[in-house]
């Protein structure tokens, strides 16, 4: 990386951003999520609150297939992220596992959402978030095969390793014009009884592996829905504009149940958010979080995300949006 990696945290989250003038048409935002129409991809490994599946990161195959990272997790003592999945399906809705990544052989205390990408010319890349044991820190791995059936923890190395003063995880990445897009999510470690606050910083890399990390593309809104977070967790690029879908929340006690918002910007480093939350799942706490899709070959759009039950566990939920809508 060719600056210091470290945030300079103070006052981020204070600041307003009046540098934009995006004036993208209505028409042009990302469609938005119907928890009511969608199906279930995968449930928690048990009931209750705590007990997840989602994080998912969706991208389509050479072979026409939609591939799927996502993780399991329990509750704090039972095992948090205990792993990483990557499945694969012809329709976009019924999966089979090629691979699941243990949380234990990458030395860490818990695997939070994956970023599953195919590489350019062939092959596939999975960026890792890990938790470091005892700590509110978070790095960035990353593992490399030929197929994703291929990945072997033994290969992993360390992309992203934050700080002392700052975790990174979550990472989207995306390939675009000749040069790797990144929007990762950081948590300032500054004040320990607040290390939830997260907002999104832009990288760019040549390689995907070696990164320049750039000024905060989104963070939150004072006062608003999302003055606590801003996570980035989708980006599509198109028509003279990026969108964004994001992660929000007003407050700590939020914390794990996110809203899902959505932000647009005239280049990928500055994203504004628009009024929000765009999407809350019916049930449960109303969290719906960590939205990713794939843009399919009639134009439609499969949405993947992970929302509340009434139980407070959270599923991994997919619907199909046609391009009409």
């Amino acid at each position: 990386m060719t600056e210091s990696f470290r945030l300079q945290a103070t006052g981020h989250t204070h600041e307003v951003d009046d540098r934009l003038d995006v004036n993208l048409e209505e028409t042009d935002l990302l469609p938005v999520p119907d928890p009511a129409a969608a199906v279930v991809v995968q449930e928690p490994l048990g009931n209750g609150p705590g007990h997840w599946a989602g994080g998912p990161s969706a991208a389509l195959g050479p072979d026409g297939a939609v591939y799927l990272g996502y993780r399991f997790r329990r509750p704090f003592g039972e095992g948090r992220g205990l792993a990483n999945v990557v499945a694969r399906s012809d329709d976009g809705e019924r999966f089979e596992t090629l691979v699941t990544l243990d949380r234990r052989d990458f030395a860490c205390e818990s695997l939070e959402r994956p970023a599953l990408v195919p590489v350019p010319g062939g092959g596939w890349r999975i960026y890792l978030s890990c938790a470091t044991p005892g700590t509110f820190h978070w790095r960035v791995d990353v593992l490399e095969a030929s197929d994703p059936t291929g990945f072997d923890p033994g290969s992993a190395r360390t992309m992203l390793p934050g700080d002392e003063l700052s975790g990174v995880k979550d990472p989207v990445i995306l390939w675009h014009d000749g040069l790797w897009h990144m929007w990762l999510c950081c948590h300032p470690l500054d004040e320990p009884d607040h290390t939830d606050r997260m907002w999104t910083r832009y990288g760019t890399s040549a390689d995907g592996f070696d990164w320049d990390l750039h000024d905060i593309a989104l963070r939150p809104s004072p006062g608003q829905w999302d003055a606590r977070g801003a996570r980035v967790t989708h980006v599509m690029v198109g028509d003279g504009g990026w969108r964004a879908y994001y992660d929000g929340r007003a407050t700590a006690e939020e914390n794990a149940e996110e809203r899902t918002g959505v932000a647009v910007g005239t280049s990928p480093d500055r994203l504004v958010p628009r009024p929000g939350p765009v999407a809350a799942s019916p049930w449960g706490s109303g969290s719906l979080r960590y939205l990713s899709g794939v843009t399919l070959p009639d134009g439609g759009v499969r949405l993947y995300y992970e929302a509340s039950r009434l139980d407070g566990a959270h599923d991994l939920r997919t619907e199909y949006v046609p391009p009409s809508r």
